[in-house]
């Protein structure tokens, strides 16, 4: 019996490069479709919120579109695995603190702040290679060796209020939260996509869940 690839809805409101996405959930297994619409989301088997730029842009492109709503249903009504990638994992937190504050998805409690530079030699926005350091279980890193190092492009961090729903930290100026995951809710700071061999695997992980 041929089992039915997993149906990953990449979430398209303008603010991603979500091709690149899209190809490496192909890569990992996954069939994946890009879309903003909520006939083809309510198919998903899982649903990748991908995103760059600016938070207050985000949301309102994402409220202008109903995918709050719709997102809102199938994640914490359905229970559908859910991953926020880079800017996507910002969207989850109850705020974001970006030329004013925001009301962000709230379905992580706590805020985006701007990363705060530790020295000179601590560049912003934080770009290329880090490690990763698995600070919780999660099925997100599950059979991977610690510290292994992800590709970052950012310059604001999402702050939780509860540390039970950190996952993994890296150790960039005076660090910052780069996993979370509440339930099936799961975000991570770096991009898998862009991670080769380390960012294919969690991506596998999360099909996989």
């Amino acid at each position: 019996m041929t089992t039915r690839p997993n149906v990953v809805c990449i979430v398209d409101y303008g603010m991603c490069n979500v091709d690149s996405v899209s190809r490496a959930v192909e890569e990992c297994g996954g069939s994946a479709i890009i879309t903003a619409d909520a006939g083809e989301l309510a198919k998903a088997d899982r649903i990748i919120l991908p995103g760059v730029g600016s938070f207050t842009e985000a949301m309102s492109r994402i409220r202008q579109r109903s995918l709050d709503t719709i997102l809102g249903e199938l994640v914490t009504t359905r229970r559908l695995p859910f991953l926020g990638i880079c800017l996507g994992m910002h969207l989850l937190a109850t705020e974001g603190r970006e030329g004013g504050t925001t009301e962000g998805l709230g379905w992580i409690d706590g805020e985006v702040r701007r990363l705060e530079p530790a020295g000179e030699d601590t560049r912003i926005p934080h770009a290329g290679w880090n490690e990763v350091d698995v600070v919780r279980e999660s099925p997100l890193f599950h059979g991977m060796k610690p510290n292994q190092d992800f590709y970052f492009v950012h310059s604001y961090q999402l702050c939780p209020a509860n540390p039970e729903t950190v996952v993994a930290r890296t150790p960039y100026g005076p660090g910052f939260v780069s996993a979370i995951q509440r339930d099936l809710i799961f975000g991570v700071q770096f991009h898998p996509e862009k991670s080769q061999r380390t960012g294919f695997q969690v991506l596998r992980n999360f099909l996989a869940i």
